[in-house]
C-alpha cells in the first residue's frame, strides 16, 4: 500500500465509534469460519465498534450475531432492494439495490476490514480495501500482499482498531 493511499483516508472523528467491516462467504457451513466471525463480532461490540457487513448469511450473519449478543450495533449494506432480506441480527439495514457492487460501499463505509475465510466476493472486498488504503486483517483468508494475518479474533480486532 502506498503512503499516498493511506493518507487519503479521512481521519475518524473523536468520539465516533470505529466502523469495522467483517467480510466472508455468505454460503459457508465451515464451523471454524462461523465461530471466528461470531468471536470477531462480539469483540468489536465489546470495544464499541460498529460492525459493517453485507447483511446476509454465513460469515456476515455470524459476525452480526456475535455483535448483537454482546450489545453492539451492526450495519448491513444489502445487495438487493428489500431491507427485510437482512439477517435477523442486523441493527440498521440499508437496501442498496446495487448487487455485488455494494461491496465497494462496505469497504468505503469502514475504517478497517476483517476478512474471515473467503470466496470471490471476499476477494473483491479485500482488493477494493487495499486499493483504497483501508487496512485489511485476515483470519484464514486469501494470502495476498497487504493482508495482515491474525491468529485469532482478538488479535484481528486489535489490529483493526490499532
Amino acid at each position: 500500500m502506498r503512503a499516498a493511499e493511506r493518507r487519503s483516508r479521512p481521519a475518524r472523528l473523536s468520539g465516533v465509534p470505529a466502523y469495522i467491516a467483517v467480510v466472508g462467504p455468505a454460503q459457508t457451513s465451515d464451523r471454524c469460519e462461523l465461530d471466528s466471525a461470531v468471536a470477531v463480532g462480539a469483540e468489536l461490540a465489546r470495544r464499541g465498534a460498529v460492525v459493517v457487513c453485507g447483511g446476509l448469511g454465513g460469515v456476515m450473519e455470524a459476525a452480526c450475531r456475535g455483535a448483537h449478543d454482546a450489545g453492539g450495533t451492526t450495519l448491513g449494506l444489502l445487495p438487493g432492494d428489500d431491507r427485510a432480506a437482512a439477517n435477523r441480527w442486523v441493527t440498521v439495514a440499508v437496501a442498496t439495490g446495487m448487487g455485488e457492487l455494494r461491496n465497494g460501499l462496505v469497504v468505503r463505509a469502514s475504517d478497517a476490514l476483517i476478512a474471515v475465510g473467503g470466496a470471490y466476493g471476499t476477494l473483491s472486498e479485500i482488493a477494493l480495501a487495499l486499493k483504497a488504503g483501508t487496512p485489511v486483517i485476515g483470519l484464514g483468508t486469501w494470502d495476498i500482499p497487504g493482508v495482515v494475518a491474525a491468529p485469532d479474533a482478538v488479535a484481528a480486532v486489535d489490529l483493526a482498531l490499532g
